[in-house]
């Protein structure tokens, strides 16, 4: 694991708005007394939310004191936990799935289209409006390559439909999260290949009559005799 340590330039302060804050003070009052460091991976993580996807030092130093925890524990976590950002990133945070699965599916082209439209790994782009980078599997293997676009996983992907995909966010269009290539979820390729039967859905004209609530404790009593 690589050496993570916070942006060399920083804001001022942190603080929570008025609506996170309530959020956090009952986060806070879940664990009993004593316990508030439980909180502390829930709070960071609304932090970098209001922050605009990082992790500050204000931010770190402002969860601690809610916490009542040392800065060093604090700080030692948003350097662990690689999903806490600890430099700004693009309005679109691009994390590419490079584990073995995506790899062999085209993950490396998908690489190739983030350093043509974006730029390196770990930076901003021009505008404001992207960064990239490379993570560990995300859990979506069957659709692979994939990519999670800050809270959204857009899987099936190829470079042309990701070069796409790229185009309209810049754009400011929706793009529809999931498959980019009409699969349904995680469902086979072309469709459902199994229990395609419409007799097996038919309504069985044998069942039991409305209202039935099933067999009584005697009845299954005597059965069972």
């Amino acid at each position: 694991m690589s050496v993570r340590r916070l942006a060399a330039d920083q804001p001022e302060g942190f603080a929570f708005t008025p609506e996170n804050l309530k959020w956090a003070k009952a986060e806070i009052a879940k664990y009993p007394e004593g316990r508030q460091a439980s909180a502390v991976l829930s709070l960071l993580w609304r932090a970098q939310e209001q922050n605009d996807g990082w992790i500050s030092e204000p931010a770190l130093r402002y969860v601690a004191d809610m916490l009542g925890m040392p800065y060093i524990r604090v700080y030692e976590i948003v350097t662990f936990y690689t999903m806490y950002n600890l430099a700004p990133v693009g309005r679109y945070y691009v994390q590419v799935c490079g584990t073995t699965p995506c790899m062999l599916s085209g993950a490396e082209d998908i690489k190739d289209v983030c350093r043509k439209h974006i730029g390196p790994k770990d930076t901003v782009s021009d505008d404001g409006m992207f960064s990239w980078t490379e993570v560990e599997c995300l859990g979506a293997c069957v659709n692979a390559p994939m990519a999670q676009i800050n809270k959204y996983y857009y899987e099936d992907l190829t470079p042309e439909s990701f070069e796409a995909l790229l185009g309209k966010l810049r754009k400011g269009e929706n793009v529809e999260p999931g498959p980019q290539d009409g699969r349904q979820a995680a469902a086979p390729e072309g469709g459902p290949n199994t229990l395609t039967d419409p007799a097996l859905y038919a309504k069985d004209k044998s069942g039991p009559e409305p209202g039935y609530a099933g067999t009584s404790d005697e009845t299954a009593k005597a059965r069972s005799r």
